[in-house]
């Protein structure tokens, strides 16, 4: 079976193959196909690979290409983990938006409308290739903002294109290791939009331990969302937000961290993976290792002005270790081998939340087989949920609309309608700082 990886040169992907090389069943993964526009990224990131198989009987045979209809041939899956702009790109969303008093942030707030309005039309391009060279390929989504880019892409592939994210699983794991249970046996009713969602229930053994945790208030405060989230806020929802909620929940602390920091978070990774590709060009380097110790603490700094604002102290060891490239490959076992499992995805809604469209791309429980992801019916979320994730979700509309039409009325429109865009006139400014420092952007007129 052929797995192309799209962002192949990207820094995670030996996390996928690290998975990959646990896979010993039938119908595994035989062959992966890297592709990345920088050969010099590729190069490394192949080193790593090398390293991470050595001694491994029956790896996955590992190439690359900068050609792209080449990488997509003939692939059963394709993994899309691009970033359009680079960490460069990253960096100059948080600054422009931060200099506006508004976060910038990759995926939330007017960093994630710049992202998306420079991402979706490439996405759409892969999409539209891959229907084309690949017909019968799975296409998986790591590519932020993973909600609106596999929504963008479902328009073209259907429900052959399924998101992916690591934040409910973690959270998830964290609630169910709190509450003493198993994380693999416990069933998480969580919903909403990608990076915008709640567990509202946590069943172990049939029965929901989430009551007990928000009863308990030193249970409540001993983790991760607890301590990011504080307990009496959490006691408030009766529910456990995705992290990323902090943004909304706690924007005014957060934007003013941001501001406050010597570098921003894209900065700060644009100048960790410079030196690690440049490390790795060393011969003598062990590029495996040298990957290890950068990842390390690329994953203890994850969200750090977020915890340092709410005195939420270190991260947990156990949530050091990802997690997406787990739920990338459970994914393809359970397409390609028929092997029946629970994942939370992004996927078509199809009447699962009554308040969007069956189109929406939406981040619930589904349980996948042979036949792609089907989302597991749901609850109705709260009025302030639901009003959060309609707001958002006309947010991502206007993107899309804008990334089609090239309109730049539509993109300001995008910015000044999202909750955490304070003044239709820093919506302006926004559109105009972003065109003015990415190229991408230059269709919009």
């Amino acid at each position: 079976m052929k797995l192309t990886i799209l962002g192949g040169g990207g820094f995670r992907v030996p996390l996928v193959y690290g998975a990959l090389l646990t896979d010993r069943a039938e119908g595994r993964v035989t062959e992966v196909v890297l592709h990345d526009l920088d050969a010099g990224r590729l190069s490394a990131v192949a080193r790593v690979l090398a390293e991470q198989a050595a001694g491994v009987p029956g790896a996955p045979a590992v190439t690359a290409t900068t050609d792209l209809d080449e990488a997509l041939t003939g692939a059963d899956f394709v993994f899309s983990a691009i970033r359009v702009g680079g960490l460069e790109g990253r960096a100059n969303d948080e600054r422009v938006a931060l200099a506006e008093g508004v976060l910038g942030q990759e995926t939330v707030g007017a960093g994630g409308v710049a992202y998306g309005l420079r991402t979706v039309p490439v996405a759409v391009d892969i999409a539209r290739r891959v229907a084309r060279l690949a017909p019968d390929a799975w296409v998986i989504n790591f590519t932020n903002p993973a909600g609106l880019v596999t929504e963008a892409m479902s328009r073209h592939l259907g429900d052959r294109v399924i998101g992916i994210c690591d934040s409910p699983v973690g959270l998830g794991r964290r609630i169910a290791r709190v509450l003493g249970g198993d994380p693999k046996e416990a069933w998480i009713d969580y919903v909403g939009l990608n990076h915008l969602g709640w567990v509202r229930g946590l069943h172990i053994a049939g029965r929901d331990e989430l009551p007990r945790l928000l009863a308990d208030p030193d249970l409540l405060g001993s983790f991760e969302e607890g301590k990011l989230f504080g307990v009496d806020w959490l006691q408030s929802l009766g529910a456990i937000p995705n992290e990323y909620l902090h943004y909304y929940y706690f924007n005014r602390e957060a934007v003013r961290a941001y501001q406050q920091a010597e570098r921003t978070r894209g900065a700060f990774l644009r100048d960790q993976q410079a030196h690690f590709y440049e490390a790795v060009t060393d011969p003598g380097a062990r590029a495996l290792d040298v990957w290890d110790r950068t990842r390390a603490e690329r994953e203890a700094t994850y969200m750090a002005e977020n915890r340092e604002t709410a005195g939420a102290g270190e991260r947990d060891a156990d949530d050091l270790s990802g997690g997406y490239e787990k739920v990338a490959l459970a994914l393809m076992r359970a397409i390609a081998r028929d092997e029946r499992t629970t994942l939370i995805l992004n996927v078509r809604n199809r009447g699962t939340l009554s308040v969007l469209d069956g189109e929406a791309v939406i981040e619930v429980p589904c349980l996948v087989d042979a036949n792609g992801a089907h989302p597991v019916a749901v609850a109705p979320l709260p009025d302030h949920a639901t009003g959060l994730v309609c707001a958002v979700k006309a947010v991502e509309r206007e993107v899309l609309a804008a990334a089609e039409s090239g309109s730049r009325t539509t993109a300001v429109k995008a910015f000044a309608l999202h909750p955490l865009v304070d003044s239709v006139n820093v919506a302006r400014r926004l559109v105009e700082g972003y065109t003015e420092v990415h190229p991408g952007l230059a269709y919009l007129k």
